[in-house]
C-alpha cells in the first residue's frame, strides 16, 4: 500500500508539472503575428522551452529574435536563438544575453512586433547592471540575498534597482514596437512586476500568464480526485522558513481526516547564518521537518519538489516522506535532527533513496507541495 501511495503523490506532483507545459499551454495565449518584423526575446528557465513552442505554433512566420535560459535547459530551436547562463548567481554570459537581447530591440517600428518570453529564473539570467555597478557587485548581491532568507518579491524589487534592463527597462527598449509578454508565474501573487523582476512590465502593458501556481495546483487536485482522493488547495503563495512551514503543516495533517490530499504551493526559504550548510534545498528541508514533526504517524506521506526539477541548487526536485521515514534513518544511525539543524536534508534523503530526481522539467510555476492523509 505504501508503494500505491508514493505513485499517486508521484502522479499528483507531475499533472502540477504538466500543467504548466509551454508546449501545452502557450499557443492559446498568443497574438496575431505583427504586419511587421516579429521578435522574440525572452529570459528564464522555461525560455527555450517557450521559444520552441512559439515556433511549433507559427510554423510560417518568419520569426527572429534571442532568448537566454540556465545551463542546460536549452531544447532543439530552427529560428529563435538560444543562449545559457548562470543560474542563480549571474556571470559573464548572463551579461553578454542582455546586451544581446537589447541590441536586438533596437531600431524597431510601429508595424513590428517583439514577444517577450519571461519565467522564473530571468532575474539572474538577464543581468545588465545599473550604471556605475559591475558584474562583481551584482554577484555579492545575489549571493547575499540567497543567504538572507528574504522573500522573493523583497529579492526582486532589490534586483531591480541595480538593473539596467529589469523593472520595466527593457520595455521601454522595444518601443515603437507592440509588444506582448507571456510569462510563467513562479511568484506568490503572479504579480508581473515581480516575475523575473519585471523586465518588459509596465502599467498598461499587455502581459499574458500561460501558467500559474493556482492552475498547477488545480491540475493536482484534479488528478488526486480522479483516483478517488478529495483534495483541498491550502494556497498557492505560502512563504515563511520551511522548517516553520514544515512543523505547521505536520499539525494540520495529524488533525486531518483522510482520505485527503492537503496541497499547497508558493516558495519558502531557508535562512543559513552564520551555519555552514550542508547539501540541502527548500522543499528537502521543509519535507524533513514535517517528517520529525509527524514523528512516524502511519497514516500520512508527503511529496515537495521544485516544479523547475531542481530543489536550491541541488540535482533533485525534492523528496518523498513515508511513515516510517525517520526509522529507517534511525536504523541507518542517522539523526534527522542533526541533518535538519545543518541545512543538510539533501543527504538525508539521497541515504534513504527518497529523492525526487526529474531532471529539469523546463518550465517553473515553483514550489508543489503534497500531504496525502490515508
Amino acid at each position: 500500500m505504501g508503494d500505491d501511495n508514493a505513485k499517486l503523490l508521484r502522479g499528483i506532483f507531475n499533472a502540477a508539472i504538466e500543467a504548466a507545459d509551454p508546449a501545452k499551454m502557450l499557443t492559446r495565449h498568443l497574438p496575431p503575428p505583427a504586419a511587421g518584423r516579429n521578435i522574440v526575446i525572452g529570459a528564464g528557465k522555461a525560455a527555450a522551452s517557450m521559444a520552441a513552442a512559439l515556433e511549433a505554433a507559427w510554423p510560417d512566420v518568419n520569426l527572429e529574435g534571442v532568448v537566454v535560459t540556465r545551463y542546460s535547459h536549452s531544447v532543439a530551436t530552427r529560428k529563435i536563438k538560444v543562449l545559457e547562463a548562470s543560474h542563480p548567481v549571474p556571470d559573464e554570459a548572463g551579461v553578454g544575453a542582455a546586451r544581446e537581447i537589447m541590441a536586438r530591440v533596437q531600431g524597431l517600428n510601429a508595424q513590428d512586433q517583439v514577444i517577450a518570453l519571461i519565467s522564473g529564473g530571468a532575474s539572474a539570467l538577464l543581468v545588465l547592471p545599473a550604471p556605475g555597478l559591475t558584474l562583481s557587485d551584482k554577484q555579492l548581491v545575489a549571493k547575499a540575498l540567497l543567504a538572507s532568507g528574504a522573500p522573493i518579491s523583497t529579492m526582486n524589487r532589490i534586483r531591480q534597482q541595480l538593473s539596467a534592463v529589469k523593472g520595466g527597462k527593457l520595455a521601454a527598449a522595444c518601443q515603437p514596437a507592440k509588444l506582448v509578454t507571456l510569462a510563467i508565474s513562479d511568484v506568490p501573487g503572479d504579480s508581473p512586476a515581480i516575475i523575473g523582476s519585471g523586465p518588459t512590465w509596465y502599467e498598461g502593458a499587455d502581459y499574458r500568464l500561460i501558467a500559474t501556481p493556482q492552475r498547477a495546483l488545480e491540475a493536482a487536485a484534479a488528478f488526486a480526485q480522479a483516483h478517488g482522493v478529495p483534495a483541498k488547495i491550502l494556497g498557492d503563495a505560502l512563504e515563511g522558513e520551511a522548517a516553520d512551514l514544515g512543523r505547521s503543516m505536520a499539525a494540520q495533517a495529524l488533525t486531518a481526516t483522510g482520505p485527503v490530499i492537503l496541497l499547497s504551493g508558493g516558495e519558502t526559504t531557508v535562512t543559513i547564518g552564520e551555519t555552514k550548510p550542508g547539501r540541502g534545498g527548500r522543499n528537502c528541508e521543509f519535507l524533513l521537518s514535517l517528517a520529525i514533526a509527524l514523528n512516524g504517524a502511519k497514516n500520512i506521506f508527503a511529496i515537495a519538489g521544485d516544479s523547475d526539477g531542481i530543489d536550491g541548487t541541488e540535482d533533485a526536485a525534492g523528496a518523498i516522506i513515508h511513515p516510517d521515514t525517520l526509522a529507517r534513518a534511525s536504523a541507518m544511525g542517522l539523526d534527522p535532527q542533526d541533518y535538519l539543524s545543518g541545512h543538510d536534508s539533501y543527504s538525508l534523503f539521497a541515504a534513504l533513496n527518497d529523492l525526487i530526481i526529474t531532471g529539469p522539467t523546463l518550465t517553473n510555476v515553483n514550489d508543489i507541495r503534497a500531504i496525502l492523509v490515508v
